[in-house]
């Protein structure tokens, strides 16, 4: 396409500063006469681009000239900026590289996208570790990437959980997931498409066959709607509490697995709240008293006489000591 081409010819020119109309022609296979058309439209469009005859002439743009070559605008310099956190760069081993490209972005833009960009690296971090969960360790996951890259099959050793035992899967690797701090590997099996933690991988080898991989397919298609699938299928809790007003930042910083539905207006320095939580009444029943006075469950019933009872041994073991 001709566009292509003129930002293709207006790129060359801006790094090689001078290159003849046989070189632009070479390097974009067309004819001399092609490019000479392709100057006359840079320069109807404004781009002060001339030709300039004799010994050591050529297509030239006036020194200082710089176009924002990309067409990028402020809003997509930061988010480039802010793409891929540095951890995830890291365990995929393209840490130095990302910051190789970073470099040569911020070189080839205009002074002040450069300053853009600089503002955003000084005033965002995307740390995609948690506060609670470690990383896990992954060591498996250079063999998985290299599997993904080559479209090869791969023969993982694979543990559900803590404690099991390790099976052995072949599978057709999809492609990577970071989740977080964790990753996860979708692969193909017997014609379905499964998601494995790569911490829980316990060895992997690349075979040499080919992977079969589904017409179509999407990475970021399928993790969404897996996503959202698994997030419907987890049985949900739903309890009515009155807390401590004061309280309520605290709790939703630390019950990562709950979700306040509605909440009312503070009335003396207490509140109610609706609370959905994930899992079952067990673990609704840990979350809440680990808050301990600072609230108290109105609903349902059976919540209710658990944390009474729970809150009356506490005392009783107390009172002994």
């Amino acid at each position: 396409m001709r566009a292509d081409r003129l930002l293709s010819m207006l790129l060359l020119l801006q790094v090689h500063r001078r290159m003849t109309a046989r070189e632009l022609a070479e390097r974009l296979e067309v004819s001399e006469r092609t490019i000479y058309r392709d100057l006359d439209a840079l320069s109807a469009a404004g781009v002060p681009v001339y030709a300039q005859r004799g010994a050591g002439g050529g297509c030239l743009l006036p020194d200082g000239y710089r176009t924002n070559l990309t067409g990028l605008n402020e809003p997509e310099v930061r988010a480039l900026v802010l793409a891929a956190p540095a951890g995830v760069l890291a365990d995929l081993g393209l840490r130095e590289a990302g910051e190789a490209a970073l470099l040569k972005l911020l070189a080839a833009l205009p002074a002040r996208a450069q300053r853009g960009a600089a503002q955003v690296r000084g005033r965002i971090h995307v740390d995609a570790t948690g506060w609670t969960r470690p990383d896990e360790a992954a060591p498996h996951l250079p063999t998985l990437l290299e599997a993904v890259w080559q479209d090869r099959r791969v023969r993982i050793l694979y543990r559900r959980a803590e404690g099991d035992e390790p099976f052995e899967r072949v599978v057709d690797p999809l492609g990577l997931v970071a989740k977080g701090s964790v990753w996860y590997l979708v692969a193909g099996v017997e014609g379905d498409v499964r998601t494995y933690r790569v911490s829980r991988v316990v060895d992997a080898a690349a075979l040499d066959e080919a992977a079969a991989r589904p017409d179509g397919f999407d990475l970021s298609a399928h993790w969404s709607d897996s996503s959202t699938r698994f997030a419907a299928s987890v049985p949900r809790f739903g309890a009515t509490l009155r807390v401590r007003a004061e309280a309520l930042p605290r709790l939703r910083a630390i019950w990562r697995y709950a979700r306040f539905e509605h909440v009312d207006e503070p009335v003396h320095g207490w509140l109610q709240a609706r609370v959905s939580f994930d899992g079952d009444a067990d673990s609704a029943f840990h979350q809440v008293l680990m808050i301990g006075p600072d609230l108290a469950v109105q609903d349902p019933p059976e919540l209710r006489r658990r944390v009474l009872e729970a809150a009356r041994e506490i005392a009783a073991l107390h009172d002994q000591t």
